[in-house]
């Protein structure tokens, strides 16, 4: 989820030249519609969708989880990708073009029914989202660089995002589905409405992005001391972030084995339509109030506690609805993984920041990146294959339970490097 750019990509965060834009709040808030389309829709969404298309379908939890591996898997491939491809085309046309993939990508997951199908649809939504996501990051940061004083509140506003795709999808997919129950793979038409709601959201990210490039020089202007800089900061080796790279990798597996099933787990429970509606709507609004919530906690410390506290609570979190069938436990569990799962994102930026000297930070990021990545690709399938077994949801769910809390206690042993040069 952090934006993976190469220490050759970091003057473009850090040395730009920009003329103050108006309006910077509303600019972020457009512009966390990249956020909204390449994670709340294209990746979330499907947690909706799950449980009518494996019905349908007949599908294995391993193989419905695997779905979202694909999608992991190819969000993986195009970050990686990004760092050329922002060099060559700009994060512009990448933010906008990304947008248009990914909901055609979506729209045409409505037309296969076939599994190989579907998952190369997943892997390729993925992909494109990846563009979505990290191009609208940059945007971001460069609004922040144009702000500072409101440069924490400006990235918060634009992850949070994510939150409003959760919203739009909860509000949008159950009553496609209800309306479509008599019609053969009604599920399709909820891909179809996910689709048209991804384009008009792009049609808003594309206005605010050409608005930002105007507005800024899209260009990189070094300082005259640029290669100084770089000669006389003792790089600091990123392997020293070890115990939490790992609760991090251990975070994306386990996180979005709930992200995948909580869904199917209510719906097996006997949750009505506006009951699933209600659950990740709250999910979705918590979301994106979260940015607020953590941010004393992630400037207080300088270690791994920050990670470790919240990937704690989302283990409680995941746990919640296995405890208990009763509804309100329910809500409460999707209020507290909603309020906690992004920060877990914002600990790790706000690490790197701590911890790394200006000129390191995109490595860094880097590294968190991928290490989330790869627990994304094994968490859907390794929980829908325990799913598969005896104990059913319930028991992925606590092996996702079990995989936050040890991720947390991997996290609690990073101790803060030394001062940055």
């Amino acid at each position: 989820m952090p934006v993976p750019l190469t220490p050759s990509d970091t003057p473009a965060l850090t040395g730009l030249s920009p003329a103050p834009s108006p309006n910077p709040l509303r600019m972020a808030l457009a512009l966390s519609m990249g956020a909204a389309v390449s994670l709340g829709i294209t990746r979330f969404a499907y947690g909706l969708l799950l449980p009518p298309m494996r019905a349908d379908l007949g599908w294995s939890y391993a193989l419905a989880g695997g779905m979202n591996t694909a999608n992991a898997f190819g969000y993986l491939m195009g970050a990686l990708a990004m760092p050329a491809l922002m060099r060559r085309f700009g994060p512009t046309r990448l933010l906008v073009w990304g947008a248009v993939l990914a909901s055609l990508f979506m729209a045409a997951s409505g037309f296969v029914e076939a599994a190989p199908a579907l998952l190369l649809q997943r892997w390729l939504a993925g992909f494109a989202s990846a563009w979505v996501f990290v191009a609208g990051g940059l945007l971001a940061a460069r609004l922040g660089v144009e702000h500072p004083t409101r440069a924490g509140l400006l990235l918060g506003i634009y992850y949070g995002g994510t939150g409003f795709g959760i919203l739009l999808s909860a509000l949008l997919v159950p009553p496609v589905l209800r309306a479509a129950a008599g019609v053969p793979h009604g599920w399709a038409w909820a891909w179809w409405a996910l689709a048209a709601a991804s384009a008009m959201a792009t049609a808003v990210l594309a206005l605010a992005a050409h608005a930002l490039e105007r507005q800024t020089a899209v260009r990189i202007v070094l300082p005259a001391n640029a290669s100084n800089a770089h000669a006389h900061t003792q790089p600091v080796s990123v392997r020293r972030f070890g115990w939490v790279l790992a609760g991090y990798t251990l975070f994306g597996a386990g996180y979005i084995g709930y992200m995948t099933f909580v869904i199917a787990l209510l719906r097996e429970q006997g949750a009505s339509a506006g009951g699933i509606t209600l659950f990740y709507s709250l999910l979705g609004v918590a979301c994106v109030a979260s940015s607020r919530l953590w941010a004393g906690l992630l400037d207080r410390y300088r270690g791994g506690e920050p990670q470790a506290l919240l990937n704690a609570l989302l283990g409680f979190a995941t746990l919640l609805p296995v405890l208990s069938t009763a509804w309100p436990v329910a809500l409460a569990s999707g209020l507290l993984f909603g309020a906690v799962f992004l920060s877990v994102v914002a600990s790790t930026t706000a690490l790197v920041r701590h911890n790394l000297p200006q000129v390191q930070w995109a490595t860094g990021i880097s590294a968190f990146t991928i290490a989330f990545a790869l627990g994304q690709i094994v968490g859907p399938t390794v929980t829908g294959w325990i799913s598969d077994g005896a104990g059913g949801l319930a028991r992925g769910l606590v092996a996702s339970a079990i995989t936050l809390w040890l991720g947390a206690a991997l996290a609690w042993w990073q101790k803060p490097l030394a001062p940055p040069a």
